[in-house]
C-alpha cells in the first residue's frame, strides 16, 4: 500500500473533473466491495472521531487508508483520494465516507468526483473512438435520458444489457396480441371502441358499474380504442420507455408505469363517473412527461440530437393522442347510456409523471429514500389513491350518480 503515500498516483485512468461535469473520465466498474457491514466502517470512523462530532480530518482519513484499504479496488481508492483532496476544510463527513466505503452511489459520490482536482484525463465520452455497435448503442442511450456526464460514463461503462429492457417490451407485446384477438372477434381495428359490442362481457375494460372487480383499475391498460390508439402509445412508450429501462431499470421504469396507469382510472372514477377507461395512456403518458421534463429542467446539460424539435414533435403526438381521446368521449356513444371510454385518464398520468417520475429519473442510481421530494410526491399518491378508493366506495350512492349497467354479451360473440 506504498503508493497510498503519493496523492497524485493512479494505478489506472480514474474519473475526475474540474468545474465542468463534462471533463470527467470515465470511471471504470467499481465493483461492490469484499468488505464488512456498514458498523464495520462505522466502528473505523469513530476510532479516529473520539469526540464524536462526525467529522474526521484528511490526515486520519489517509491514515484509516493506510491501515484498511488493501481490499480496495484502484478504482475505488482513487475516488476516495479525490474526496480527500477535494475537501478545502481538511474534513470528512461520516456519512460521506460511509457511502463511499459501501459504494453507494450518493450525491456524497458524484460530489468526490466532480469536485477532485485530480484531472487524469479529461475526453468526453463522444470522443471516444473505435466503438463497437453495442458500445455506440449505449453510449446513445446514455445520451438520450441522462443529463450529467458523470452519470453517462457510469452507465456507459456499467451496463451489461443484462437483464434486457424487458417490462416494456413485454407489455408492449400483451397490448398488440389483446388488440390483435378483439379486433379479430369484432371484426374491426379503427375506432374499434365505437363497436356495440365492444365492451360486452370484457373481464378487462374499466367500467364504473364493474368497480369492485379492483383488477380493472390495472388491466384495462391492455385493451385500446382503436389501432390509433394503440399506435401512438406503442410507438411512444418504445421510444422513450425502452431507453429510460435500459438505464433506470425495469423497477423504477414499471413502478412509474403502473402509478400512471392507477392514477389514469382512479382519476377517471373521481372525475367522469359514468365513463369506461381503455388504453395505457395513463402508463405511457407518465413516462413520456416524466421525460420531457427531466430534458426542459436540464435543458443545457441534456445532449441528445436534434432535441427542440424531437421534444415538440412527442408534444404534438401526445396533443393529438389526447385530443382523439377527447374527441371520442363526446361522440355519441355506440353502446347508450354509457359514453365512449373516459380521456381523463391522460391527464392523470401527466401527473404521476411531472411529480413521482421526474424525481426518478432525476436521480439516477441515487437512493430515492434520501430524496426529500421523494417523499412528499409519494405521500401525495397515497393520499390520493386512498380519497379515490373511499371516493369509489362512498361517493356514488351518496351522490346520486345514475350508472349505466354493466354491458352484457350479446349473441355474436
Amino acid at each position: 500500500m506504498g503508493e497510498l503515500n503519493d496523492p497524485g498516483h493512479s494505478s489506472s485512468p480514474a474519473v475526475l473533473s474540474g468545474s465542468q461535469a463534462d471533463h470527467i473520465e470515465v470511471l471504470e466498474s467499481v465493483d461492490a466491495l469484499p468488505m464488512a457491514a456498514e458498523d464495520h466502517w462505522k466502528s473505523l470512523f469513530d476510532q479516529f472521531d473520539a469526540k464524536n462530532t462526525g467529522y474526521i480530518s484528511t490526515q486520519q482519513f489517509w491514515t484509516l487508508l493506510h491501515k484498511h484499504g488493501s481490499d480496495l479496488d484502484p478504482h475505488k481508492l482513487d475516488v476516495l483520494l479525490a474526496l480527500a483532496d477535494s475537501k478545502a476544510d481538511g474534513m470528512i463527513g461520516y456519512q460521506d465516507f460511509i457511502n463511499l466505503m459501501s459504494n453507494k452511489r450518493s450525491n456524497s459520490f458524484r460530489r468526490a468526483i466532480l469536485q477532485g482536482n485530480r484531472r487524469l484525463c479529461n475526453k468526453g465520452l463522444l470522443e471516444e473512438s473505435g466503438l463497437s455497435v453495442a458500445q455506440r448503442l449505449i453510449r446513445h442511450m446514455a445520451y438520450e435520458t441522462l443529463p450529467r456526464e458523470i452519470d453517462r460514463k457510469w452507465f456507459y461503462d456499467n451496463y451489461t444489457g443484462c437483464p434486457p429492457p424487458w417490462f416494456i417490451i413485454t407489455v408492449t407485446i400483451v397490448e398488440v396480441a389483446f388488440f390483435v384477438y378483439y379486433g379479430l372477434v369484432l371484426d374491426r381495428f379503427v375506432l374499434q371502441a365505437t363497436h356495440p359490442g365492444y365492451l360486452k362481457s370484457n373481464p378487462l375494460v374499466y367500467h364504473p358499474q364493474l368497480r369492485v372487480q379492483a383488477w380493472r383499475y390495472l388491466s384495462y391498460m391492455f385493451m385500446h380504442a382503436g389501432i390509433e390508439h394503440l399506435g401512438v402509445n406503442v410507438a411512444l412508450q418504445l421510444l422513450v420507455g425502452v431507453p429510460l429501462e435500459m438505464v433506470h431499470g425495469a423497477l423504477r421504469i414499471s413502478f412509474v408505469y403502473i402509478a400512471g396507469i392507477l392514477a389514469g382510472s382512479l382519476a377517471v372514477s373521481v372525475a367522469d363517473m359514468s365513463a369506461p377507461v381503455v388504453g395505457a395512456s395513463g402508463g405511457v403518458y407518465a413516462l413520456v412527461s416524466a421525460h420531457l421534463a427531466n430534458i426542459v429542467m436540464n435543458w443545457s446539460g441534456m445532449k441528445c440530437q436534434f432535441k427542440l424539435l424531437r421534444t415538440a414533435f412527442a408534444l404534438i403526438c401526445m396533443s393529438f393522442e389526447f385530443g382523439r381521446a377527447v374527441w371520442l368521449r363526446f361522440y355519441p356513444s355506440s353502446y347508450p347510456p354509457c359514453p365512449h371510454p373516459s380521456f381523463v385518464a391522460h391527464l392523470g398520468g401527466v401527473l404521476v409523471g411531472i411529480t413521482l417520475g421526474v424525481v426518478i429519473l432525476r436521480n439516477y442510481e441515487q437512493r430515492l429514500q434520501d430524496q426529500s421530494l421523494w417523499w412528499i410526491f409519494l405521500a401525495i399518491y397515497i393520499f390520493f389513491v386512498t380519497f379515490a378508493i373511499l371516493w369509489n366506495i362512498f361517493a356514488f350512492s351518496l351522490l346520486g350518480v345514475r350508472l349505466p349497467t354493466a354491458p352484457r354479451k350479446p349473441p355474436w360473440i
